[in-house]
């Protein structure tokens, strides 16, 4: 599995869960979707322990960027609220940044 598609998978599970839980405590859902949100968060944390690294903290702040960049397509896509221009460049600087983190060179 690559990277990318953890670090997606992570993404999605994460937005899911905190959804769930953001659905029931702000916009009256059932409290019975917290049992798949709890479910999501845990695999987010899961899958986030496949990426190669010999740091936790390097794995994680790479990983912000992709969530930010997954967060502005889950607004457009599930909430229906098109991200503007400021969203785009923010979310294209922190993938930048996480690219930066991933594929910087490293002193072995």
């Amino acid at each position: 599995m690559t990277v990318f598609l953890i670090y997606a998978g992570a993404a999605l599970a994460e937005i899911a869960g905190c959804f769930a839980v953001w659905s029931v405590l702000r916009q009256g859902a059932p409290a019975f979707w917290l049992l798949p949100g709890v479910a999501m968060l845990a695999l987010f944390a899961g899958l986030l322990t496949l990426i190669d690294s010999a740091a936790a903290g390097r794995a994680f702040a790479a990983y912000g960027g992709v969530y930010i960049a997954a967060s502005l397509a889950w607004l457009w896509s599930v909430e229906g609220v098109r991200p503007d221009r400021w969203d785009l460049a923010g979310g294209a600087v922190c993938l930048i940044g996480a690219g930066l983190i991933l594929l910087g060179p490293r002193a072995a």
